[in-house]
C-alpha cells in the first residue's frame, strides 16, 4: 500500500504543502502555506485505511518503539519526489500520522534572508547558539542554512546529531558526519559525548531534550567547540530561563556561570503567512554581550529583554519590532502579526501607531473575524499543544469578544491558566490575559491581583508600553468593568 500514500505525497508536493496529516475518522489534510486544507475528494479514513497508509513505511525498530510508546519518528524517501519526516501516533480515534517534507536542496542563508546578526554566529570558533520556536516554526531550516554557510566558507569538521536526519548536506569545504538517533546512536547525549572524541569543530544537536544533553552541550561549547542546538521556547529571553530551570536548584548557580561564558546567541522564530502566499520567518535575535552575560551570571534574566532593546545597534532584533517591519514592508497583514504576537497588547499599540487598524471587536482591516482567530490558533495547537501564543490568542478572544456566542470567561480562565503554567508565569502578556479572563467572569479581585503582578514585572523589565496597557486594564477592573467595555 506504500504507493497509495505516495499519491498523497505527490499531491502534497504539487500543492506546495509543508505537511500531510492523516487522522482516523477524517479526510487527509494538507498544510498549505500555513493553513490546514482537507483533501476534498478523498474518502474519510477508517482505522484500517490509516494503518494501510502508514504501517508499510515504518522501519522495524520504529515499529517496536510504536508498540511500546504509541508514537515514533522516522524518515521516508520517495524517489523523484522527496524526503519526509514522519511521526505516527495513536489518538482517541485510532492511528494517525504527520509527514513533513524535507526539501532536497539545502536552503542558503541568502534564499532564507537570514539577517547579518544570525550569519555572524556562523563565524564563531566556539560557544553555544540556540535556535528556538514552537514545532513547525522553521528551526531545522534555519539551522540547515547556517550549517550550509559554514560548509561553504570554512574548512572544518561538522558533526550533526538528528532525529531523524532531515537535510542531507553534501561535502563542500567541510567534512560532515550526520548521525541519526535510534539508527546510528542510542541517544542525543550518547552521540554528543562521543563527538568529543571525534575531533569536531562544529556540532549540531537536533534537540536539547533533557538535562544530560543540555549539560554536555554546554560543556562541549566551553571546551572550544561551536555547538548549535534547539529548544521549544517562544522568546529569546525565556530560553535562558528554560535552560537553567532544567537543572536542580543546588546546581543552578554553577550553570548560570557556565552559560554566561558559553552562550553566544539565541534565535527565536516563528513562521508568518505572506500576503502573496508562502511563509516568512520572523526572528528575534539575542547576542550575548557583556551586559547580557552579567545578567545571566547574576540571575537577573528578567533584564535581558531591556538589554535587547538597547542592543539593536549590535544586531539584536525584538520579535514585535520585526512583526511591525514586515507589516510596513507589505509582507504580512496586521491580522497575521496579531495572531503570531506573544505580547498582543504591545503589538496592537504598535500596529495603531504605524497607521494600520485592527478591530478586535469584530474584524480588522483584512476582514479577520474572531472565529478565524480561534480557528488559526486551534490549528496551531494541533501541531504543538504547548504553543503559548496560540493558547493566549484563544483565551484573549474568549475574554474580550463582544459576541456573547463566542465569549466564554470560564473557559478563558482555564486556557489562560494553562498558558501561564507552561510559560511559568514569566510571560507578562499571558498573565495579563489571565487577568482579563477573570474580569470577564466577574472575579475582579483575581483580575486586579494578576494584572498588578504583570504590571510589576513589566515595570522591572522596562517595558513601558506593556505597563501602560496593563494599568489601563487595572483601572477598568477597579471600576468593575471587563476589557471588552474599554
Amino acid at each position: 500500500m506504500a504507493n497509495s500514500i505516495d499519491k498523497l505525497l505527490q499531491l502534497m508536493v504539487a500543492k506546495e504543502a509543508s505537511d500531510l496529516h492523516l487522522t482516523t475518522s477524517l479526510r487527509p489534510y494538507l498544510r498549505v502555506h500555513g493553513s490546514m486544507e482537507p483533501v476534498a475528494d478523498h474518502p474519510v479514513l477508517t482505522p484500517q485505511a490509516t494503518k494501510d497508509y502508514l504501517f508499510p513505511l515504518v522501519p522495524e525498530d520504529n515499529m517496536k518503539v510504536f508498540s511500546e510508546k504509541w508514537d515514533t519518528d522516522f524518515a521516508y524517501e520517495l524517489e523523484g519526489v522527496g524526503r519526509f519526516r514522519v511521526n505516527i501516533f495513536m489518538d482517541h480515534n485510532g492511528p494517525g500520522g504527520v509527514m513533513r517534507i524535507i526539501p532536497s536542496v539545502v536552503p542558503s542563508a541568502d534564499k532564507l534572508g537570514l539577517p547579518q546578526s544570525v550569519r555572524d554566529f556562523c563565524y564563531l570558533s566556539k560557544g553555544l547558539v540556540v535556535v528556538t520556536g514552537p514545532t513547525g516554526s522553521g528551526k531545522s531550516t534555519t539551522l540547515a542554512a547556517m550549517i550550509d554557510m559554514i560548509n561553504s566558507e570554512r574548512r572544518e569538521h561538522i558533526i550533526t546529531i538528528e532525529d531523524p536526519i532531515e537535510f542531507v548536506h553534501p561535502t563542500k569545504k567541510c567534512l560532515i558526519n550526520q548521525r541519526e538517533v535510534h539508527k546510528h546512536t542510542r541517544s542525543f547525549s550518547n552521540a554528543l559525548r562521543a563527538a568529543l572524541r571525534e575531533d569536531p569543530d562544529v556540532v549540531l544537536v537536533g534537540e536539547m531534550r533533557d538535562l544530560e544533553t543540555i549539560e554536555i552541550a554546554i560543556e562541549t561549547a566551553e571546551t572550544g567547540h561551536l555547538v548549535f542546538g534547539t529548544l521549544h521556547t517562544t522568546t529569546a529571553a525565556s530560553t535562558v530561563d528554560r535552560i537553567i530551570d532544567k537543572f536542580p536548584p543546588d546546581r543552578q548557580n554553577q550553570i548560570r556561570t557556565m552559560l554566561a561564558d558559553s552562550l553566544k546567541g539565541v534565535v527565536a522564530q516563528t513562521l508568518c503567512k505572506r500576503r502573496q502566499g508562502g511563509r516568512v520567518a520572523v526572528m528575534e535575535v539575542l547576542k550575548v554581550n557583556t551586559a547580557v552575560s552579567s545578567n545571566i551570571r547574576e540571575g537577573k534574566t528578567h533584564h535581558i529583554a531591556s538589554a535587547m532593546q538597547t542592543g539593536k545597534s549590535d544586531g539584536m532584533q525584538v520579535f514585535n519590532d520585526e512583526l511591525i517591519r514586515l507589516i510596513r514592508d507589505g509582507v504580512i497583514t496586521p491580522k497575521e502579526a496579531y495572531l503570531k504576537a506573544i505580547d498582543k497588547g504591545e503589538v496592537l499599540k504598535k500596529i495603531n501607531e504605524a497607521g494600520f487598524t485592527l478591530d478586535l471587536q469584530g474584524t480588522d482591516s483584512e476582514g479577520v473575524k474572531h472565529e478565524d482567530l480561534l480557528e488559526e490558533a486551534q490549528a496551531r495547537l494541533q501541531s504543538d499543544p504547548n504553543d503559548v501564543a496560540a493558547l493566549n490568542t484563544i483565551a484573549w478572544v474568549l475574554s474580550t469578544c463582544v459576541d456573547n456566542h463566542i465569549r466564554d470567561g470560564e473557559q478563558a480562565v482555564k486556557i489562560a491558566k494553562q498558558a501561564v503554567k507552561i510559560s511559568k508565569g514569566r510571560d507578562q502578556a499571558v498573565v495579563q490575559t489571565l487577568a482579563a479572563a477573570y474580569a470577564e467572569t466577574g472575579d475582579f479581585k483575581n483580575a486586579i491581583g494578576y494584572a498588578q503582578a504583570a504590571l510589576k514585572q513589566a515595570a522591572k523589565d522596562g517595558n513601558e508600553d506593556l505597563a501602560r496597557e496593563i494599568q489601563k486594564n487595572i483601572d477598568l477592573y477597579t471600576a468593575g468593568r471587563p476589557v471588552r467595555e474599554a
